[in-house]
């Protein structure tokens, strides 16, 4: 795809969107779709912790030269960012507002990405063992089934790729500060951007990814340092973490 290519047409029936999307969610999203790009709106946290999450990917599956679907990629952060790595990239999303704004700052920055408004599990059916490395981060935690989202990451990824996911903990010190916290306090992220019921344990995840065959390979936490205001990588994952798998060979 050149920097000039559009945005693949939707190619997703509304009851596939329906099956495993909520609709509430994507309207949110959106809604706020015109300032993903913007480092001081409620994307924020996004571009803060992009080089963290690259880096780890990187330093796992070694993106250049790799084939990469990128799903929930909204406006195309780390989409962008794994391209500028070496990859060749696909994003796909439900938010056709999300989409055009990825599209248009693929063209502004050169940098080539391919973005489709398409459902996982409807690539899955018509891609499968395509890609070499499958990014998922920060959308589980917003859909009805994540399982099935975490199927068709195992159906996308090639015989010996890498999946990535990042996702919330579900327990007391994850709504303390990733609802409370983030949200009513330090006023990080919008009110109602999370529901803590979506929520997903580490071993629960790690369950959704070993009945896919996926073999899990390592997990990371992300913490926030408020003293110092920033993100670092740890091995506290009673918040934001992230787990690296590889399909089964």
């Amino acid at each position: 795809m050149t920097p000039t290519s559009p945005v693949i047409h939707p190619t997703v029936e509304t009851h596939q969107i329906a099956r495993n999307a909520d609709l509430k969610e994507i309207d949110k999203f959106s809604e706020m779709a015109h300032r993903w790009w913007d480092p001081n709106s409620e994307f924020k946290p996004l571009h803060e912790i992009n080089p963290l999450r690259l880096g780890w990917i990187d330093s796992i599956a070694d993106l250049r030269g790799k084939q990469v679907v990128d799903i929930g990629c909204g406006g195309g952060i780390l989409s962008e960012s794994m391209a500028r790595a070496g990859a060749t990239v696909r994003g796909i999303d439900l938010s056709t507002k999300a989409l055009k704004v990825a599209d248009l700052h693929s063209l502004e920055s050169g940098v080539a990405v391919t973005y489709e408004e398409i459902a996982a599990e409807a690539l899955a059916a018509r891609m499968p063992a395509s890609f070499d490395v499958v990014t998922c981060m920060e959308m589980l935690e917003h859909v009805p089934d994540p399982a099935s989202i975490v199927r068709a990451c195992a159906t996308l990824v090639r015989p010996g790729g890498h999946v990535f996911f990042s996702t919330i903990n579900r327990n007391l010190k994850a709504y303390l500060l990733a609802v409370l916290g983030a949200e009513y306090v330090l006023n990080m992220l919008p009110r109602g951007t999370h529901d803590y019921d979506k929520f997903i344990k580490p071993a629960e995840l790690a369950r959704f990814a070993r009945q896919a065959g996926l073999d899990l390979i390592e997990l990371r936490g992300m913490v926030y340092r408020p003293l110092s205001q920033v993100y670092e990588l740890s091995r506290d994952t009673d918040v934001n973490y992230m787990m690296a798998l590889r399909r089964t060979a």
